[in-house]
């Protein structure tokens, strides 16, 4: 057991005014199962790449391990397993290799085969197990289950939890409480750490976040009863210092006795003012340390169209062929108005290629499908890569209402200072991000995503529960956070 000390870090990119990390402290023990959250874009994967030295950064950073950092380039995809394994995991033998990929469920004969020939999935798998075979290594863990089945994310998440050392970036909320031991979560103005899986420490954040609310409205209350005694207080001391010189003291022999008693009760009250005043600006002190973490979002909207028709699109008999390969044989489903459905099943299956199909791109089938005439798609594609242009020149590129938009970006996170960003620079999550608020300033009678959650982090992830939840689109989803598919009510439709 060793530490990994962060010492008074403090990092922006070259060129932006924003500050990523400022003057933060914290360590990290080298045992620990160390889930990683927090928004798109607030720094996970920066901080990541400042333990890998790949950025210059002030404050110091020291540690007695070695960093490696998921997913990676493979120096050749053309070589086979066993050879990348000597260059990555060099100390290894292929039977401890075999062993750990066998924890992968995957099968041994893995490692006389071209890296290229694996499926997403195997890769993912196969770096994982030359990674934990690295000596001395603390692994950085970026999103490893992205594009995993449900079955493939399990056996990952199980996998994980077998090993300790490491860092595990990941939106998926059951992949963090299968294999995690504590959660770093970098916050709107901090950087906590907590012992515990990742629904303790939401529990007690949101516990948190109560306590602070309930004394956010306590102290508000306060102030405002203290600002309308202290007003009332001033009012009463300036009457009675006007009462001093009210009179002719020439004509008003008492004057002379009754103007110190009156300076002292003007003096009193105006005290009394003041200390009013004093103890408003310390609630308003304690009231400024309230609600700095709490993380609100606006409600987003869906422009739903309604058809005619309730059955918009009906699929009998669907089967896709790639050349000699079968993806998929024997599909049938309806979609009706309002109804949501998840198409599921493996990697590869052809979850996507019949997404595809519905939106028109020429992918070769054979069986019978039925769409209705003018029916309206909105739709998010699974890759996001290839975007660019500020946020603003994408929407007039693709002709959406930019202040629409743009306030939709908002609602998902964004600054105003990002929408002077190239998107090419955004974090994968923030790219997906720019999908989703697309879709949602398309009109549409269904709306097609296939994987949207990739990279979004948990409080985007709930603001599209909550928006899909209360619209009720019609929807034909691929997603494999069961999570997410079980709180927006959709009917799974298991394919191959």
């Amino acid at each position: 057991m060793s530490l990994i000390n962060v010492q008074d870090l403090t990092f922006s990119y070259e060129g932006s005014s924003d500050v990523i990390f400022d003057h933060v402290s914290f360590h990290i023990d080298t045992d620990w199962k160390l889930g990683f959250t927090g928004r798109n874009g607030r720094g996970k994967t920066t901080f990541m790449k400042l333990l890998m030295g790949e950025y210059e950064y002030t404050g110091k950073i020291t540690a007695s391990v070695d960093f490696e950092y998921f997913p990676f380039e493979v120096s050749d995809p053309e070589l086979p397993v066993y050879c990348l394994a000597e260059e990555i995991c060099p100390d290894a033998e292929n039977w401890q290799l075999i062993r750990e990929l066998s924890l992968l469920d995957v099968s041994g004969d893995v490692i006389w085969r071209p890296y290229s020939t694996l499926s997403g999935g195997e890769k993912t798998k196969v770096l994982l197990a030359m990674m934990f075979l690295r000596e001395n290594c603390f692994l950085l863990i970026d999103e490893p289950t992205n594009h995993l089945d449900e079955s493939g994310r399990r056996i990952v998440s199980r996998y994980l939890k077998s090993k300790k050392g490491f860092i595990l970036v990941s939106h998926d909320r059951a992949v963090l409480d299968e294999c995690t031991d504590h959660t770093l979560s970098i916050n709107r103005c901090n950087i906590e750490i907590e012992a515990g899986s990742y629904s303790a420490w939401e529990r007690n954040k949101e516990a948190r976040d109560s306590f602070e609310a309930v004394q956010n409205e306590k102290l508000k209350r306060e102030i405002k009863s203290l600002e309308a005694a202290a007003k009332k207080a001033a009012e009463h001391s300036d009457k009675i210092e006007r009462s001093k010189i009210g009179f002719d003291p020439s004509k008003t022999e008492k004057s002379i006795s009754r103007r110190p008693s009156i300076a002292r009760k003007a003096k009193k009250l105006m005290n009394r003012s003041k200390a009013i005043e004093t103890r408003i600006a310390g609630d308003i002190e304690k009231k400024s340390g309230l609600l700095r973490n709490i993380e609100t979002t606006a409600a987003l909207k869906l422009p739903v169209m309604q058809y005619f028709t309730r059955r918009l699109i009906s699929v009998r008999d669907l089967a896709i062929n790639y050349g000699e390969r079968e993806v998929c044989s024997g599909v049938s489903f309806d979609i009706e108005q309002g109804t949501i459905t998840a198409l599921t099943g493996r990697n590869g299956c052809g979850k996507t290629s019949i997404i595809r199909l519905l939106c028109g791109e020429d992918v070769p089938h054979t069986g019978e499908i039925s769409m209705n005439h003018q029916l309206r798609i909105s739709r998010i594609e699974q890759e996001s890569a290839g975007l660019s242009g500020t946020p603003g020149s994408y929407a007039e590129e693709h002709g959406f209402d930019q202040s629409l938009f743009l306030a939709i970006l908002r609602k998902l996170g964004f600054t105003r200072e990002q929408f002077a960003t190239d998107i090419s620079g955004f974090s994968d999550g923030q790219k997906k991000k720019v999908l989703i608020a697309a879709s949602l300033c398309t009109p549409a009678h269904i709306y097609i995503w296939d994987e949207p959650l990739n990279y979004l982090d948990v409080v985007s992830r709930r603001q599209l529960e909550e928006l899909i939840v209360s619209c009720r689109p019609t929807m034909l989803i691929v997603e494999h956070d069961e999570t997410f598919r079980r709180r927006i009510g959709a009917e799974d439709i298991i394919i191959g």
